[in-house]
């Protein structure tokens, strides 16, 4: 199969790519001026390999049945697993990054995400505040959720939370673990809205999802993982 061109890639027009040979040049090489995520031949426990390319401002879901691996795939590209394969973000290998701020600039929002303080307030950096409380509040949570104990929300809630939490570090690229399954319509809806505005501002997201209709609302491409293996759906 063709190679795509850095053309492509930085446009969004390949978001699969194909495998490479033994001849080609290292990924490093080959995408360094490129901008966006670049995924090559990655395979860990019960998934891969999978080569797919995220311009930036883009958005890609990831669809599958249930253990599927699409979840996996999230923590191979974010490198929570043991694994093989290339990974590039705007022209730069993942190994030449350090962890923390790999995770920054590609960052995980899980199903569950966790939480190390009592408040809400003490997981937002203070000069990120008055950002989260603006999220909170287009988010349909309650104006004064920052105020409130972790111990006293719904799922709903931290859910969401969980989504601000990420936002306000502006990451380049979101990786998104069904961040509205808990929600009702229109708190989901109220989400979607918020991602397609940083998507505008330039952020990629893979979003794994169940919901078809999602899928279409926010993505130009959807992808099918099964068994590990992913397919343009």
């Amino acid at each position: 199969g063709r190679r795509f061109t850095m053309e492509e890639v930085a446009s969004g027009n390949a978001c699969m790519l194909p495998a490479s040979s033994p001849s080609s040049p290292s990924p490093r090489n080959r995408y360094e001026r490129a901008q966006g995520l670049i995924v090559e031949e990655l395979s860990g426990a019960r998934i891969g390999p999978v080569s797919f390319a995220l311009a930036p401002g883009d958005c890609v879901a990831l669809m599958g049945p249930s253990g599927a691996g699409k979840t996996l795939l999230l923590r191979q590209v974010v490198d929570l697993d043991p694994g093989s394969g290339h990974v590039v973000l705007d022209g730069k290998a993942r190994e030449t990054y350090a962890a923390p701020e790999w995770r920054r600039r590609v960052m995980l929002v899980p199903a569950v995400s966790g939480w190390w303080a009592s408040t809400v307030a003490a997981h937002f950096p203070d000069e990120a505040l008055a950002e989260a409380s603006r999220l909170c509040v287009a988010m349909r949570l309650p104006e004064d959720i920052l105020e409130r104990n972790i111990v006293g929300l719904s799922t709903g809630e931290r859910q969401r939370l969980a989504l601000v939490r990420a936002l306000v570090a502006r990451p380049d690229v979101l990786l998104l673990d069904e961040p509205t399954s808990g929600l009702d319509a229109d708190a989901a809806l109220a989400v979607e809205g918020c991602l397609k505005d940083v998507q505008r501002g330039g952020t990629a997201m893979l979003i794994v999802t169940h919901d078809p209709v999602q899928a279409a609302r926010l993505a130009s491409t959807i992808h099918r993982i099964e068994d590990g293996t992913l397919r343009t759906a």
